[in-house]
């Protein structure tokens, strides 16, 4: 294994935050048809594999989710290769590119804590915004802060927003 990829051991169920990037951070997803096509496959490959989404948020050259895993053993590397393998073909299809690599990494977390999984929900939400995108998530359509707003119940989404998540130490530097 190369000793900078990020060991990827599923082995307990529950939500887990990933975060792919695409190579050498280039933003080969900036347009609103490609930032269509990449949130569309990431939700019907996690849905394939029984990931319950609970949290996304897709930029140019990089995105974030959450999810739940109900029961392991549940497949996230197959996951992955399907998103990234089906973008980088629409992609590099576009640019008339073939070949051409697209994506560099993804790492994943075991959220253990429920502070730990507040406070990255509420990251994943806000990232658009740390991001300069928007000055509002729930104004950007490529993330789940406004389906979050309209459907947790108030109470919910009031306490996950107080979350602090200037701290969370997530790869980021997009």
């Amino acid at each position: 294994m190369w000793h900078h990829s990020p060991a990827h051991q599923l082995s307990d169920a529950g939500a887990y935050m990933v975060t792919g990037a695409t190579y050498q951070k280039q933003p080969y997803f900036n347009t609103p048809e490609r930032l269509d096509f990449l949130q569309a496959r990431l939700m019907e490959a996690l849905r394939a594999q029984g990931w319950s989404l609970q949290a996304w948020a897709v930029m140019s050259n990089h995105y974030h989710f959450i999810a739940e895993l109900p029961e392991p053993p549940a497949d996230l590397a197959a996951a992955i290769r399907r998103i990234h393998s089906d973008s980088a073909r629409e992609v590099n299809r576009l640019d008339n590119t073939p070949g051409r690599r697209v994506w560099f990494q993804y790492w994943d977390t075991h959220l253990t804590f429920p502070k730990s999984y507040f406070a990255r929900l509420n990251y994943v939400h806000q990232n658009p915004v740390h991001h300069g995108l928007v000055r509002v998530a729930t104004a950007y359509r490529w993330c789940s802060a406004g389906w979050f707003e309209q459907s947790a119940e108030p109470s919910f989404v009031k306490m996950v927003t107080g979350f602090k998540c200037d701290r969370v130490n997530v790869p980021d530097d997009f």
